[in-house]
C-alpha cells in the first residue's frame, strides 16, 4: 500500500504557520509542525455535512483483523453507501502490537491518512506527524463531542500539551461490564468431571488442572497440555507478567505499580507478592503443568494447540485466544471452551480486574499526510452518530437484526453464526462477537448505554450476553450460581475509581534516558522472567533477586521517578488536583 508522506518541520516554512492546506499531498505539500501539535486548516477543503461523494483514505491499526475483507462486507459496504468513505486498510500482524510499524513511520514520515497505533502514538505526535483534533472536532464533530460530554479533558494529551490528538475508539463511553472475559480458565469438561470444584486460589486451580491431568493424559490422541501461555511478543505482557499483579491484588496500571496513596510508582515486579506468583509458576513448570513450549512458540502455535482442544487450563484475556476458541466452536466442541475465574495468591488478595479508570485508552488519529481532514473528522463523526454506532454493533435491520415492539432483537440463527462461525460470519457481515470489524474506528458509548429508542448501543448487554453462552456455558455458570462469569469476580462498586486513568495510555518520553531505561528494563523483564520459571526450584530465589538488581543497576529508580512525576501531572490534569 502506498501512503502520503509530509516532509518534516517547520524550517522549512515561516516559524509560525500552521498546517499548510490542511494536509500532505502525496508527498508534495509541506507541513510545519513541533512537539506542541499541528492544527489543521479547517476552511480547506470544507464539505457539506451530506457530501457522501467517492473518496478513499488508507489506514493503519495496529492489530491484527484477520477477517478484514476490504470492506466488501455487509457493514463495510453500508457505510461507503452512507459516507462515500473506503478505506485502504493495512494491519499489525502476529503480536506486534504495531509497535515496529509505528517506529518505521516515525522515522520515515510516511503515515497512512488514519491511524490506530495503540500506545505507540506519542512517536508519531514527537514526530510532527499528527494532527490536533481540538478545531476539527469542535466545528466538525457534534457526534463525538456529545459522547465525550464532560470528558472531553480526558482526550487532552498533557498538561504542557493539551491537545487532542486521538479520539478514544478501543473502549466504550460510560461502559458498564456485564461479563468477564479474562482471569483464569478452565475447560468446561474439566469441571464437568471434577464436580464443579472451587477455583479462588493458585492452589485450587492447580489442583483441578492437575488433578484432570492425571485421569487424563491425552486428549483426542494428543498429549494433554495442563496450561499454556503465550509469551510470543508484547503477548508476554498479557498472560505471563501481567497475572502477577492481577493474582496479588493490584490493577492494571501496565509495567508498574501505583501507591494509590503518594502515586509513587515502581515496577510491579517489586512487589514481594508478585515473586510469589512467578515462583508458583515455577513450580508449575517444574511439576510438568506448564507447557514447556510456554517461552519459545510463536503466537499462532498457541492458538492451534488451543483449538486442538487439549490445552485445559490458559490465563489470557479471551481476545487472545478467541480465534482457537472458535475453532472450537465451529467444530461443535463447545465443551472444551474456557471459563473464567479471579483466581489469586490466597484468599486475602482481591482480583481488582473490574476497578474503573474512567474515560481513558487508545484512539484513532488523523495524520498530516491526509488531504482532506475535514471529510475524515466528519466520516469519523458519521461513525459515531447512532445510525454509525448501531450500524458498527447491530448491523443491517431486517438482516442482522428486527425491530419487535420497539425493541432491536437478533434472531436465532444470527445470534448461532456470531457465536459458532464467528470468522465466517465476520468477513461477511463486518459484525463480531461481540464487537467487529469497525469496533475502533471512532468513539463509541460502551455497554449499558441506550440511545434514544431505549435500546442498548451494543449487543453486549446481560440478556443478549446469556443468550450467546452456549449449553457448556450455560451449565457451567449454573453449577456456580452464577448467570454470567462477572458474577464471580469482585464488582466496579468494590473500588475506587483510578484517579490517573488507564496508564498504559499516558504518553511518556519518546526519546532520552526514559527511553533508553525502558528497553533496557523490557529486555531484561523478558530474558529473566523466563528464566527464574524454567529455573529450578533451588535456583529461583537467587534467579529472581539477581533480576531485581539487574533492573536498578540499568537505572530503574530513575526511570520510576520520572513515571511517578508523569503520573502525578496526569491527576492533576484529570481531577484538577495540585499534586505535589
Amino acid at each position: 500500500m502506498k501512503w502520503k508522506s509530509p516532509k518534516t518541520f517547520a524550517a522549512l516554512l515561516l516559524a509560525s504557520t500552521l498546517l499548510v492546506g490542511g494536509c500532505g499531498n502525496s508527498g508534495n505539500d509541506t507541513a510545519a509542525s513541533n512537539n506542541t501539535g499541528n492544527k489543521a486548516n479547517n476552511n480547506q477543503n470544507t464539505q457539506a455535512a451530506e457530501d457522501t461523494s467517492p473518496v478513499s483514505f488508507s489506514f493503519f491499526g495496529g492489530d491484527a483483523s484477520p477477517n478484514w475483507n476490504g470492506m466488501q462486507d455487509e457493514v463495510g459496504k453500508a457505510i461507503t453507501e452512507k459516507t462515500g468513505v473506503t478505506l485502504e486498510a493495512e494491519f499489525d500482524v502476529g503480536a506486534g502490537g504495531g509497535e515496529s510499524k509505528v517506529a518505521l513511520m516515525a522515522a520515515s514520515g510516511d503515515v497512512p491518512d488514519l491511524i490506530f497505533a495503540k500506545g505507540e502514538l506519542s512517536k508519531l505526535i514527537d514526530a510532527g506527524l499528527i494532527l490536533d483534533l481540538t478545531d476539527l472536532i469542535e466545528e466538525h464533530a457534534p457526534n463525538i463531542k456529545k459522547i465525550f460530554g464532560d470528558n472531553m479533558n480526558r482526550l487532552k494529551y498533557s498538561n504542557e500539551d493539551p491537545a487532542i490528538y486521538s479520539i478514544v475508539s478501543n473502549m466504550g463511553v460510560d461502559n458498564q461490564y456485564f461479563d468477564a472475559t479474562g482471569g483464569f480458565e478452565i475447560q468446561h469438561r474439566v469441571l464437568k468431571e471434577l464436580g464443579y470444584p472451587e477455583v479462588r486460589t493458585l492452589q485450587d486451580y492447580e489442583n483441578v488442572l492437575k488433578e484432570y491431568y492425571a485421569k487424563h493424559p491425552t486428549t483426542d490422541g494428543q498429549p494433554t497440555i495442563p496450561l499454556t501461555l503465550s509469551a510470543d511478543d508484547w503477548r508476554i505482557m498479557i498472560t505471563v507478567t501481567n497475572p502477577a499483579f492481577i493474582a496479588t491484588g493490584a490493577p492494571d496500571d501496565g509495567e508498574y505499580y501505583v501507591d494509590p496513596a503518594t502515586y509513587e510508582a515502581k515496577l510491579h515486579y517489586k512487589r514481594p507478592e508478585e515473586k510469589e506468583y512467578f515462583r508458583w509458576l515455577n513450580h508449575m513448570y517444574n511439576e510438568g503443568l506448564l507447557d514447556k513450549d510456554t517461552f519459545v512458540q510463536k503466537e499462532d502455535q498457541y492458538k492451534a494447540k488451543i483449538a486442538s482442544g487439549r490445552v485445559i487450563g490458559l490465563i489470557d484475556q479471551e481476545w487472545g485466544y478467541m480465534d482457537g476458541e472458535n475453532a472450537l466452536k465451529a467444530a461443535g466442541k463447545n465443551e472444551y471452551t474456557y471459563a473464567h475465574f479471579p483466581v489469586t495468591l490466597s484468599k486475602d488478595y482481591v482480583d481488582h480486574s473490574f476497578q474503573p479508570a474512567g474515560v481513558d485508552g487508545y484512539g484513532i488519529a488523523i495524520t498530516t499526510a491526509c488531504k482532506d481532514p475535514v471529510r475524515a473528522i466528519k466520516f469519523l463523526d458519521w461513525l459515531a452518530s447512532d445510525e454509525g454506532q448501531i450500524l458498527r454493533n447491530w448491523g443491517i435491520e431486517g438482516k442482522h437484526y428486527t425491530v419487535e415492539n420497539g425493541k432491536r432483537v437478533i434472531p436465532a440463527e444470527v445470534t448461532e453464526r456470531r457465536m459458532n462461525d464467528t470468522a465466517n460470519f465476520t468477513k461477511e457481515t463486518g459484525l463480531g462477537n461481540p464487537a467487529g470489524l469497525y469496533a475502533v474506528m471512532s468513539a463509541r458509548y460502551g455497554d449499558g448505554v441506550k440511545d434514544s429508542t431505549d435500546n442498548y448501543y451494543t449487543i453486549n448487554f446481560p440478556e443478549q450476553i446469556v443468550e450467546l453462552y452456549s449449553d457448556a456455558e450455560k451449565e457451567s455458570l449454573a453449577a456456580y450460581k452464577a448467570t454470567t462469569w462477572k458474577d464471580l469476580f469482585p464488582q466496579e462498586s468494590d473500588f475506587e475509581a483510578k484517579e490517573w486513568g488507564a496508564l498504559y495510555n499516558m504518553p511518556v518520553p519518546t526519546d532520552g534516558d526514559y527511553q533508553v531505561i525502558s528497553k533496557k528494563s523490557q529486555d531484561i523483564i523478558r530474558k529473566r522472567i523466563p528464566e527464574a520459571v524454567l529455573a529450578k526450584t533451588a535456583d529461583f530465589d537467587k534467579i529472581y533477586d539477581g533480576f531485581l538488581a539487574e533492573l536498578d543497576k540499568a537505572g530503574a529508580e530513575k526511570m520510576e521517578a520520572e513515571y511517578t512525576e508523569l503520573v502525578k501531572a496526569r491527576v492533576s490534569l484529570f481531577t484538577g488536583k495540585d499534586i505535589k
